[in-house]
Order: structure tokens, then C-alpha cells, then sequence
């Protein structure tokens, strides 16, 4: 199953490229992280969405300006994307155990 996590959000005070308000644009960086009962892993890829709450319209990266570009760029590298590794869950360990403990016995049993 994949979710979706949100890794930065950013209030920007640019001009909104449709509505043209000054308060209402905002930045939201997210990741997927892809989970099972075994593992849980963060993907690699970032995506971003810019949302206009004056207009409510989606600021889609043609209508940007230079300015909206800038500050883009300077938020990219504010967000901290989650670890990419992979991350065990108990049941995995719990079932790498019942199986050494059964090879053990079948070792033990037929030796």
C-alpha cells in the first residue's frame, strides 16, 4: 500500500499568477512511502503541488513567474526528504526466527 506523506509546506507572499492575491499561495512538498506487513520504504521521487487558497486553483508550473520560481527553488531545498531505506517491521525478524528455530529442530531431530 502506498501513502502519501507531507515533508514541507511553505506559505509564499508572491502574487498569485491568476487571481493576482498576495496572501493565498501555498507550497506543499510531499513523498510516497510504500508499506506491507514486512517493510515500510520512503520513494525517492518528491512531488509538489502549489495551491491558491484566495482563488482556489492549482498554480501549475507554467503560469509561474520568476519570482514564484525563485522562491520554488529555495523551498526545494528546505524539504527534507524521508530516509529511502528500507525499514523492518517486527513480523519480518518474528518469522526469520520461527524459521531458524525450525531448521534447528529439523537439524537436531534428523542428525
Amino acid at each position: 500500500m502506498k501513502t502519501t506523506h507531507t515533508i514541507h509546506t511553505a506559505s509564499l507572499n508572491n502574487n498569485c499568477p491568476i487571481c493576482y492575491g498576495k496572501d493565498g499561495l501555498q507550497l506543499e512538498f510531499t513523498q510516497q512511502k510504500k508499506e506491507n506487513k514486512f517493510y515500510e520504504k520512503a520513494l525517492s521521487e518528491i512531488s509538489s503541488t502549489m495551491h491558491c487558497s484566495t482563488c482556489n486553483s492549482a498554480i501549475f508550473p507554467v503560469n509561474w513567474t520568476e519570482d514564484i520560481e525563485r522562491v520554488y527553488e529555495y523551498n526545494r531545498k528546505l524539504a527534507k526528504p524521508l530516509p529511502t531505506a528500507i525499514r523492518l517491521k517486527p513480523l519480518f525478524y518474528l518469522i526469520i526466527l520461527a524459521d531458524a528455530l525450525l531448521v534447528g529442530a529439523l537439524i537436531y531431530y534428523f542428525a
